[in-house]
């Protein structure tokens, strides 16, 4: 992730990370390979759920997304822009949200959502050298979020 300036306050942070019924999900997909092997290869049936398990959960680990709004600039996983050119944010929950992810979508948006955190954030911007519109960021407090992003 990239490092924040020195000097600058951290206005809001959180870390979205997978829900317990993703976890669930990879221990059920790591077990379910040892069904694959046991009829040719009997150790592989400890082998191989063992091995299943880290890469999955190395994998799911890797989806945790980081934001950071400090006074200067907003970090959303590895992406990052200067809050002048943020006006506000709006929070989403439920139907909304839902709405906001799929029927009220801009193409031109900026994506990062998560499967696992069904609020979201839409943080306008005002670029006339950028053709995205918003981006839309999955939040398990998106009003927290959209406060700490509006002026």
């Amino acid at each position: 992730m990239a490092a924040t300036q020195s000097g600058t306050h951290v206005v809001y942070q959180e870390k979205v990370r997978p829900s317990v019924g993703m976890w669930i999900l990879v221990v059920v997909a790591a077990l379910s390979t040892a069904l694959m092997v046991m009829p040719v290869w009997q150790l592989g049936t400890i082998i191989l759920p063992v091995v299943s398990f880290v890469l999955f959960a190395w994998w799911l680990n890797s989806l945790t997304l980081t934001i950071i709004v400090t006074e200067r600039q907003l970090f959303v996983g590895e992406a990052h822009i200067d809050r002048t050119f943020v006006p506000g944010a709006v929070a989403f929950d439920g139907e909304e949200a839902r709405q906001a992810r799929g029927v009220d979508l801009d193409a031109r948006a900026f994506l990062k959502i998560r499967p696992w955190a069904k609020s979201v954030v839409r943080i306008d911007l005002d670029d006339e050298t950028d053709p995205t519109p918003y981006w839309l960021v999955s939040s398990r407090h998106p009003h927290k979020l959209a406060a700490a992003l509006t002026p």
